[in-house]
Formats: structure tokens, sequence, C-alpha cells
């Protein structure tokens, strides 16, 4: 694969965690806990952060929520986000309880003078902000000038309105996004931010759907942005489990060869050349590597047609015959294996490999 040219973007520190600047493109995701419920927030962002979440965002809602973020972030490993809208004292709150970053709109927390108390308290602790203009918090205004249709000249318009506000206050500390349900709206927006600004740029789908659909939707908004090399930080929407979120992400990003995450596979659909049971093999060697992080690909073929032939990069994998399957090592035989053998020979390779 061709190496993917990135957007050169301002260095934003979240934490101990770099955006942009040449960093690693991260990982983010969200509670869906009462972040007063401290136990069961804590409970899911540990386990978040197992599945490879590397910043994490709560809903900070009332005075209970701010609060909880103090006991919150003793039990934690990763940066921590605090989501507020309309009140800017659940801001300065969260600010003295430790939040590593704040996520609102500047233009929908009241007066100039309400930003700049905000502003004040984030400077001094390096604590970012992040504008998050969705397609449906458009000013209106400037909904208005479009005829009140949401557009993606008009989420950027109403962001940079936001920028302009803090950068008034000479504050910079700056992550962006512009996201929406319309996929092409949304990579629009951010192929226009990213002339506008060098600020980092958070990714994603916003309510892209269940696990499937929005996987799909987002692989292709999210996907399509950052093989433009446009994006530094992703979150993926899905109705499910927020470790699914993660899972997705970490894969669009493996898959574009952005970062590594341990095995790749290549696996084959079956067709009527296939003589054995590939798909239960596919599951069983991908269960077997679960807690492997070798960065190798491993192919999973079903035929002699397509497997050392398709797998060619593969740095090991398995070509289908009849109750037997050839083993290869980038490309080339090695040998000879059969069909209950395969799965345990397989994982016993692999274990060989650096």
């Amino acid at each position: 694969m061709d190496k993917i040219v990135r957007r050169q973007s301002s260095k934003v520190m979240v934490g101990n965690v770099q955006i942009g600047a040449g960093a690693a493109i991260r990982v983010q995701s969200m509670t869906n806990t009462f972040t007063k419920d401290v136990k069961a927030t804590v409970n899911q962002i540990l386990s978040l952060e197992e599945a490879g979440c590397e910043i994490i965002r709560v809903a900070v809602t009332d005075s209970e929520d701010a609060e909880a973020i103090k006991e919150i972030k003793k039990h934690i490993n990763i940066p921590m986000v605090a989501d507020i809208h309309f009140d800017y004292r659940l801001a300065l709150k969260s600010i003295e309880n430790g939040i590593d970053k704040l996520r609102i709109n500047p233009g929908n927390i009241g007066s100039i003078e309400r930003v700049k108390k905000v502003v004040e308290g984030a400077k001094p602790r390096n604590i970012p902000i992040r504008i998050g203009v969705n397609v449906g918090s458009i000013h209106k205004d400037i909904l208005k000038k479009y005829n009140g249709i949401p557009t993606s000249a008009g989420m950027v318009e109403s962001a940079l309105e936001h920028v302009r506000i803090l950068e008034g206050l000479n504050y910079e500390n700056i992550v962006l996004s512009m996201k929406g349900t319309d996929i092409k709206m949304t990579i629009d927006a951010y192929r226009r931010m990213a002339k506008e600004v060098n600020y980092p740029l958070h990714l994603g789908i916003t309510h892209a759907g269940t696990l499937f659909e929005g996987s799909i939707r987002s692989a292709i908004g999210v996907g399509s942005l950052l093989a433009e090399g446009i994006g530094d930080t992703v979150r993926i929407s899905l109705t499910d489990d927020p470790r699914e979120e993660v899972k997705v992400a970490k894969e669009i990003l493996k898959s574009l060869n952005l970062r590594n995450f341990g095995v790749t596979y290549v696996t084959c659909p079956t067709c009527g050349r296939t003589n054995i049971q590939i798909i239960e093999l596919s599951k069983k060697i991908q269960e077997g590597l679960k807690n492997v992080n070798k960065a190798i690909t491993v192919a999973i073929m079903g035929c002699a047609v397509n497997g050392p032939g398709e797998a060619r990069q593969a740095d090991i994998g398995i070509a289908g015959g009849i109750g037997e399957a050839l083993l290869f090592k980038k490309g080339q035989i090695i040998g000879k294996v059969k069909e209950e053998d395969i799965v345990k020979r397989l994982l016993e390779e692999i274990d060989k490999l650096p």
C-alpha cells in the first residue's frame, strides 16, 4: 500500500497523550454509564482500556457528574474528556476536578465572559478544548443563511465562528470536529476545514447506527478521510457496547496501515473449489490468536489457486486442498498439513515468528 501523506496539524496534549503534529492517530470512545455512578463508569473505562481505547469521554450533565471526575481519575489510566453543553459552570467544576480535555461549543455556553472564564481555567492547566459542531448544532443564523438546510459549508462556518471566539481570547489549544450522519456532507466538511486551519481534527460519523450498519458507514466516512491524510483522532459512534467502537476504529486504522494493532487477516470467502471447512478454521485461528500482538499478516485461503498467489505478502498462512492444506511463509510452500491439524500447526508456527 502506498504511504498516506498526513495533513500537518498543531500539537495538542490530552493528559499524557499527544494528538496531532505527527503523533499516531488516537482511538477514542465514550462511556454510556451515568458518570456520577463512579463504580460503573470506572469499570467500563477499564474494560475500554483493555480493548485499546486511548482517550475516553464522559457526559457531564450536572454537578454530581463533575464531582465524580476526581474519583474516577484515581482509578483509570487514560486521559478523560468532559462532554459539556450549555452550562459553563460544569466546565469550571470539571477543570477543578482534574479533567484532561473539554468538549464544548463556545457558542452555546452563553456570553463571551462565560467562555473567558472557561479559558482562564483551562489555559494554565494546558487543558485543550474540542469544538464539536454536529449537523444538528449549526448556529441558527448560519443555518438561515443556507435556507435552513444543514450543509458542510454551514458546519465549517459555524465551527470557525467558535474558533474565532477562542482565538480572540488568545487560546489556541483547540481540536475540531464536524460530524454529521450524512457521509458525503461530513467528508466535505472535514475537507473544507482541513484547508482552513491546522488544528487537529477529531473524526467520526455521528449517530452512525447499530454495530453492522454503523461500522460500514463509519469505515466509509472515516476511512475515506484517513486515506486522504485527514484526521488525528477518531471515535466510531455505534449503538452497541463501546468496546465495539474501539475494535472498529482499530481495524480501520490497521487496514490503512496507520496503526499497528497486531495480527492482520487475509481470509478466503470460500467457493465451490474449497474442500476444507475454511469458515470454521478461520474462527478457530482468530480465537487462538486473539491475545497475540505480533505485527504479522496471516492468510487463511480455501484453495491452492488463490493461496500463495493472492496472499504472497502474508507472513504465514494456509491454502486448502482435499482434507489438507499447504502451509506457506511469505508465499513459499513449506509443508503440507492434515485438516484436523491445521489450527494447531499454524499456531505453533506463528508462535515461532519474532
